[in-house]
C-alpha cells in the first residue's frame, strides 16, 4: 500500500485497537441504550418515547393517539431507530402484568399474559398516565438539562424530574455488553414510607427500610418464600428471591373424592400460555402422574387454572411435583445496576433512595430559582408601574411631549430612574389600567410576590424546608396513587418438605407378576365376622397374571426397586400410586426414571430406615453373591438407579 507525504502512519497492535474500541462500544450500549438512570428509572428509549407523548399533548385525561404516530414521532425526532423497534418498549409501558405501575394508558390489543403478541401499532392507540405526567412535572421550568437531539433540530431532557419514584416502583431489566440489571418493583406506599424515613433521618439503617418496605411487591401478585434472599439484594444489591404462584385445593362439586389445584397468580415475567403448554408435557410424560385434566378458566375477573386430580392423589405431592418441574417456582435474581452519574453502579435499597432523593432536591432547587428569577422579573415590571403611577400625571406630559417612543423611553429612564424593562412596561401600559382599581390589584400582586421572593430565597437557603417539600409531594403522591400490596411474603425458606404434610399411616402394597404395582390404605379390607364372604382382594391385569409381592408398610417407608441390570432405585411408599381393591395399579417402571428398555424388576425390599445395621445378600444367577450394608444405598439420587454390584458375569 503506497501512502502520500502528508499522511501519518503510526503503527498500532491489532490487540490494544480492537479492546479499545470494543470498550467504547460496551459503554456505549450500557448508557445509552441497556442501563436505566438511577435518578428517573427510565431508559433512552422510555425516555423519548415519554417525552414524545407529551410534546403530541397526550395527557391523561385527553384523547388516545395512534401508536403509529407516536412511533413515527419518536423516532424522527429523538430515537432514530425505527418505528418496529420502539412499539415493543411503548408496549411493555402499557402491559398491567408488566409494569406495577403503567406509565402509558393503552386502548386495543397490548398482547395479553399468555404470550400472545400485541396488534400493530396502526391499530393501537395510546396517551400517557398520571406516574408518567409526574415523572415529566416541571420540565418546562429548567429543572433538568436539555441537550440537542440526534441532528441538533430539537431538545431532549437528558433525565426527566421525576416527581414519581420510578426505578424502585417498577423495576427494570436490561442485558449490556459485560452487566446486566434486573431490579425488582416495589409497592409505592411502601416505598413512600421507606423515603420519609431516609428524607426524616438519613443515617437510617436498611433493615429500618425493611420494617416498612419489607419486599418487592411484582404486579403478577405471586408469594416470595423466606427472606433470606430479599436481605441479600437489599444490603448489597445482588440476591435470590425465590416466588411461587398462588395456588389452592378445592374440592369437586360433583365428586367429593376427588379434589382439584387451582393457581391464582402465577410468577412475575412467566407467559401463562407457557407454562399451561409445560404443565401438559408433563402430564402426558407421566412426570406428573396426578393430574387427570387441566383446564384454563381465567377471565376479565382473573387469573383460574385448574387441575384436576385422580381420585386418591394427596393434592400437595403434586403442587411439590409442579414447583419441581415447571415455572409455578422460580428464582428472581436481583441485579441492582443503574447509572449513577452516568457510571454503572450496583447499589443497595438505601443508595437507590438517597439518590432518587438527591435528584429531586436538586430539581426542587432549580425550579425555586426558576420560580425566584420569574417572581423577580414581574416585581421589577410592578415596581416601574407603581412609580409611574405615583407621578401619573408628569409621566402622561413627558410621553405626550416625546417625539417618539425611544425618546419617551430614554426620558423616563433618566427622571424616574427606571430600568430599560420598567420603562418599555410603562410605555405598554393600557389607559385601563390608570384606574384606581387597577392600580389596587397592581400594589396587591406586588406584595404577593415580595412575600413568595422571601419564600423561594428560604428554601434555597435551607435544605430542611427543601426536604419538606418532598415530602408533601409524597404524600400527594401517595392519596393519588395508592394501592395494595400483590404480592405475598411467607418466612418458610427452602425446599419444601412435603413428608411433613403427610401422615404416616399404615398402607398395603401389591405388586403383580407383570410388575404393577398400588397402594391401598389398610382399613380398605374391612374386619369380617365368623362365617363371612371374603372380599375381593386384588384384580389382576389378565388371568395370567398372579400376586407376587404383598407388604405392609408405613406411608414414609422405603422401596428398594433392584433390577436384572444390578442397579437399585427407591421409591418412598407415599408415591406409588393409590388405587382401590378392584384397580389394576400402574406399571412400576413408569414410576422410575432412567430405567432402560431391556430392564427388568428383579425383587423389591421395604426398608423403614437406613440406620439399622443390616446386610443385603445378592446373588447372580451363575451363583456370585455379596453382602453390602444397608447404609450403602441411602442416598441415590431420587428414583435413579445406582450400581449396586458389577454385572461381568450374570
Amino acid at each position: 500500500m503506497s501512502y502520500t507525504k502528508d499522511e501519518i502512519v503510526i503503527p498500532r497492535n491489532v490487540e490494544e485497537e480492537v479492546k479499545e474500541s470494543y470498550l467504547r462500544y460496551s459503554m456505549s450500549v450500557i448508557i445509552s441504550r441497556a442501563l436505566p438512570d438511577v435518578r428517573d428509572g427510565l431508559k433512552p428509549s422510555q425516555r423519548r418515547i415519554l417525552f414524545a407523548m407529551r410534546q403530541l399533548n397526550l395527557s391523561p385525561g385527553g384523547k388516545h393517539r395512534k401508536c403509529a404516530k407516536i412511533c413515527g414521532d419518536t423516532s424522527g425526532d429523538y430515537h432514530p431507530h425505527g418505528e418496529t423497534v420502539i412499539y415493543p418498549t411503548l408496549v411493555r409501558m402499557a402491559q398491567p402484568w408488566a409494569m406495577r405501575y403503567r406509565l402509558v394508558d393503552g386502548q386495543g390489543n397490548y398482547g395479553s399474559i399468555d404470550g400472545d403478541p400485541p396488534a400493530a401499532m396502526r391499530y393501537t392507540e395510546a396517551r400517557l398516565t398520571h406516574g408518567s405526567m409526574a415523572l415529566m412535572e416541571d420540565l418546562e421550568k429548567d429543572t433538568v438539562d436539555l441537550i440537542p437531539n440526534y441532528d441538533e433540530t430539537k431538545t431532549e431532557p437528558v433525565v426527566f424530574p421525576a416527581k414519581f419514584p420510578n426505578l424502585l416502583a417498577n423495576g427494570s431489566s436490561g442485558i449490556a455488553v459485560g452487566m446486566a440489571t434486573n431490579i425488582p418493583p416495589h409497592n409505592l406506599n411502601e416505598l413512600i414510607l421507606a423515603t420519609m424515613l431516609v428524607l426524616d433521618n438519613p443515617a437510617t439503617t436498611i433493615d429500618q427500610i425493611m420494617e416498612v418496605m419489607p419486599a418487592p411487591d411484582f404486579p403478577t401478585g405471586g408469594i416470595i418464600c423466606g427472606y433470606r434472599g430479599i436481605k441479600e439484594a437489599y444490603h448489597t444489591g445482588r440476591g435470590k428471591i425465590t416466588l411461587r404462584a398462588v395456588l389452592r385445593v378445592e374440592d369437586q362439586d360433583n365428586n367429593p373424592d376427588k379434589q382439584r389445584i387451582v393457581i391464582d397468580e402465577i410468577p412475575y415475567n412467566i407467559s401463562k400460555g407457557d407454562l399451561i403448554l409445560k404443565i401438559a408435557d408433563l402430564v402426558n410424560n407421566k412426570n406428573i402422574p396426578g393430574i387427570s385434566d387441566l383446564r384454563d378458566e381465567s377471565d376479565k375477573d382473573g387469573m383460574r387454572i385448574v387441575l384436576e386430580l385422580k381420585r386418591g392423589e394427596i393434592p400437595d405431592v403434586t403442587i411439590n411435583q409442579l414447583f419441581k418441574f415447571t415455572d409455578l417456582q422460580v428464582t428472581f435474581g436481583c441485579n441492582m445496576l443503574a447509572l449513577d452519574k452516568g457510571l454503572p453502579r450496583t447499589m443497595n435499597i438505601k443508595q437507590f433512595i438517597s439518590a432518587w432523593i438527591e435528584h429531586r432536591i436538586d430539581v426542587i432547587r432549580r425550579r425555586v430559582r426558576f420560580e425566584l428569577a420569574k417572581a423577580e422579573a414581574r416585581a421589577h415590571v410592578l415596581e416601574g408601574y407603581l412609580k409611574a403611577l405615583d407621578h401619573l400625571d408628569a409621566v402622561v406630559k413627558l410621553i405626550r411631549a416625546a417625539p417618539n417612543r425611544e425618546v419617551a423611553k430614554t426620558e423616563l429612564m433618566a427622571v424616574y430612574h427606571l430600568s430599560d424593562r420598567q420603562a418599555n412596561a410603562v410605555l405598554d401600559l393600557r389607559l385601563y389600567q390608570l384606574t384606581g382599581l387597577e392600580r389596587e390589584k397592581i400594589e396587591n400582586e406586588y406584595q404577593e410576590l415580595l412575600a413568595k421572593i422571601a419564600h423561594y430565597r428560604s428554601v434555597l437557603a435551607s435544605e430542611m424546608l427543601v426536604r419538606g417539600i418532598i415530602k408533601d409531594e409524597l404524600n400527594e403522591l401517595k392519596k393519588h396513587h395508592s394501592s395494595d400490596r400483590k404480592t405475598k411474603i411467607i418466612a418458610a425458606e427452602g425446599e419444601f418438605n412435603i413428608e411433613d404434610l403427610i401422615p404416616d399411616l399404615p398402607v398395603i402394597i401389591t405388586i403383580s407378576e407383570d410388575d404393577y404395582i398400588k397402594r391401598m390404605p389398610i382399613d380398605a379390607f374391612r374386619e369380617q365376622r365368623r362365617g363371612g364372604q371374603g372380599v375381593m382382594g386384588v384384580e389382576m391385569k389378565k388371568e395370567t397374571d398372579v400376586l407376587k409381592d404383598i407388604y405392609v408398610a408405613s406411608m414414609h417407608d422405603y422401596l428398594l426397586i433392584f433390577t436384572t441390570l444390578g442397579r437399585c432405585y427407591w421409591l418412598k411408599a407415599w408415591e406409588v400410586p393409590e388405587g382401590g381393591r378392584r384397580t389394576k395399579g400402574k406399571p412400576l417402571i413408569n414410576l422410575l426414571e432412567d430405567i432402560r428398555p431391556e430392564e427388568k424388576i428383579a425383587t423389591v425390599l421395604r426398608v423403614k430406615n437406613f440406620e439399622d445395621v443390616s446386610s443385603i445378600l445378592l446373588a447372580t444367577r451363575q451363583g456370585v453373591v455379596k453382602k453390602t450394608e444397608l447404609s450403602a444405598f441411602s442416598s441415590p439420587r431420587k428414583k435413579r438407579g445406582v450400581c449396586n454390584q458389577h454385572r461381568r458375569r450374570r
